[in-house]
């Protein structure tokens, strides 16, 4: 266990059958800390996510959430403190910007069913408050004037803005990002960054992004994964000069790796 840790994933290993997709992955995020999950295809990172979302239970390890371990299920995420976003932006077409925002936070919503039903006042209190709340989060993420737009109306870049403010909404503690760069264009990119770095400053994240750029200038720390197990980990820097990453990324053995790596160490010394 790491104390203080905000998300603590211990010896998780998955299996599908004979095949082994995730194989004894641990890893902890602490408090205000943007944790990168990187890797080739097929290396994991989406088990992963799936695991700590409880759409997957793991066969052996556990997972968990501020110290404490949960019976994870999706529908509970929020009520732990936890939001993800999807590879698409997953908004509700028949729904506005700001009523897709108001939909994540409606954990915070006081007011039960038949409340909301007879429209009594404790529900209508509750839609102001909900509303106020999904205004604050579009306008954090640069959305705002989106707000009565419908997603179908909105240019690509900024649907995914508006489904990162629909998992900001709760006010969650840990936000798990997957993909969140797929689809932008480089200006949306360098935006992106600046707010996952914003977005460090009140809680922590885990971003599975395949754009290195990006995540080398706005993560911590990076997790690597291949064939489902954790092949580096430390900061951007190290995990950029490990020849176990090189390996997994252009398909070269282990020593064939090592060898490049010597071989620009030399050249770099020959200058």
């Amino acid at each position: 266990m790491n104390p203080g840790s905000v998300l603590d994933v211990q010896s998780v290993t998955v299996r599908f059958g004979g095949l082994t997709a995730l194989n004894a992955v641990s890893l902890a995020v602490p408090p205000c800390h943007v944790m990168g999950v990187i890797g080739p295809n097929g290396a994991g990172k989406t088990t992963l996510l799936n695991v700590l979302c409880g759409f997957i239970r793991p066969d052996d390890g556990q997972v968990l959430f501020g110290g404490r371990r949960h019976n994870v299920r999706p529908h509970r995420l929020a009520s732990l403190g936890v939001a993800r976003t999807l590879q698409g932006v997953g908004l509700y077409g028949g729904l506005s910007a700001l009523e897709n925002v108001m939909v994540g936070a409606s954990c915070r919503a006081s007011a039960g069913f038949w409340s909301a039903l007879l429209t009594l006042p404790r529900a209508s209190r509750d839609e102001r408050k909900l509303r106020e709340l999904a205004r604050q989060a579009l306008d954090r993420v640069g959305a705002a004037d989106a707000a009565d737009a419908m997603p179908g109306e909105l240019p690509y870049g900024m649907r995914k803005r508006v489904s990162l403010a629909r998992a900001l909404v709760a006010k969650p503690s840990l936000i798990l990002l997957d993909e969140p760069a797929s689809g932008l264009d480089e200006s949306e990119l360098a935006e992106l960054g600046g707010l996952i770095r914003d977005l460090a400053t009140e809680g922590s994240l885990v971003v599975v992004e395949h754009h290195m750029d990006l995540m080398m200038s706005v993560c911590d720390s990076i997790t690597v994964l291949d064939f489902g197990k954790v092949i580096a980990t430390g900061t951007p820097r190290q995990v950029q000069d490990n020849p176990a990453v090189t390996a997994a990324y252009l398909g070269t053995t282990g020593d064939e790796a090592a060898a490049a790596e010597a071989d620009r160490d030399g050249a770099a010394a020959d200058e």
